[in-house]
């Protein structure tokens, strides 16, 4: 599989990378084949999280014995310096392996919160010590706000981004992607399907090889996805002209439903997480039951219920999305899922 440089970390990795989000939901004999039959395919480039419960551990397993040549990345969600070094020495062990090759500051999606680590002795300067310390390589960030993406990549202090990219959600190519490249910093696209919300693969990966510095990570949850996902890759995948119009249908059909996690909704005086409730049904396709139905999701979701149709989200919104209907219609969906499932 062709590969690219990663931005400034030097780091040649395949333009395709494992995702490890949804083999929480298989078995741990499924997960280690499907990690497995991606490095036969030439994928190495692996990324995960302490967040996604199991994954870190399953992809420690398939990875055991064939650590040469992989760039392995995670990710933690702590905001304190004690919590940083907790999770790094967590990801260490769960991996099984003696240093990260890219540890990132996972989901920093608005300006306060990325003030906080990148603060003189905050959270950062942890990471900082692990990486001279030999722990880690390179240090990225994830996000999903596009205003505090291109903060985080002017500081100079990251050396990758994070963030979704799409057929959809393609507003980060047009503001972010130049950044990064004059930064230096390497692009890392999330969310190529959306969730699952696409379900044209082919058309969606096709979408995304046009950047030719982008790596675009996908999650697989079945070794046939694997081999779809590498035939795409193996080109050829120039958009054709049907595939530009079939682009702009499906852009005219989905995007006026579709949250860009701009947060210019914000904020609710119900306190509803307004961008994470809208995005319920990519994230009931891609997490365990457990994880829907307990933590930050059931919390969205049980606040999103007393949303009273103040309307003032959405003459916020610069997308003009329909979010009280929507979020009307996403409650009724958490609502069938929980009877299904708690029983």
């Amino acid at each position: 599989m062709e590969k690219v440089r990663l931005g400034k970390t030097n780091m040649m990795v395949s333009k395709l990378g494992f995702g490890g989000i949804p083999i929480q939901r298989v078995s741990e004999d499924a997960a280690v084949k499907i990690v497995r039959k991606c490095l036969e395919l030439g994928i190495t480039f692996i990324d995960t999280a302490n967040a996604y419960s199991n994954s870190e551990d399953r992809i420690g397993k398939a990875i055991s014995g064939m650590r040469n040549g992989l760039v392995i990345a995670t990710k933690t969600l702590a905001r304190t310096n004690d919590e940083i070094g907790k999770h790094l020495k967590l990801s260490l062990k769960n991996l099984a392996i003696d240093y990260i090759d890219l540890y990132q500051l996972h989901s920093v999606n608005d300006q306060k919160t990325l003030e906080n680590i990148i603060a003189p002795n905050g959270p950062i300067s942890v990471i900082i010590r692990a990486k001279n310390q030999g722990l880690i390589n390179h240090i990225g960030i994830s996000c999903h706000s596009l205003d505090t993406a291109k903060q985080a990549v002017a500081t100079e202090l990251f050396e990758t981004i994070m963030f979704p990219l799409n057929l959809i959600t393609y507003e980060a190519a047009e503001e972010l992607l130049p950044l990064a490249r004059k930064y230096e910093v390497g692009f890392i696209a999330m969310k190529p399907l959306e969730g699952g919300i696409l379900t044209n693969i082919p058309l969606a990966l096709k979408y995304l090889l046009q950047f030719p510095d982008v790596v675009t990570i996908i999650g697989i949850q079945a070794v046939e996805e694997i081999i779809e996902v590498v035939n795409v890759a193996d080109g050829p995948f120039t958009l054709t002209k049907s595939d530009q119009n079939e682009i702009e249908r499906l852009r005219q059909e989905l995007g006026n439903r579709f949250c860009r996690r701009c947060d210019y909704c914000q904020p609710c005086i119900q306190e509803i997480p307004i961008s994470l409730a809208l995005h319920y049904p990519s994230i009931a396709k891609r997490l365990p039951s457990t994880q829907i139905l307990s933590g930050f999701v059931a919390d969205a979701m049980e606040k999103a219920a007393n949303c009273d149709k103040c309307g003032a989200c959405e003459e916020r919104c610069p997308y003009r999305l329909p979010i009280r209907d929507t979020l009307e219609d996403y409650v009724a969906q958490y609502q069938n899922y929980k009877t299904r499932y708690s029983g």
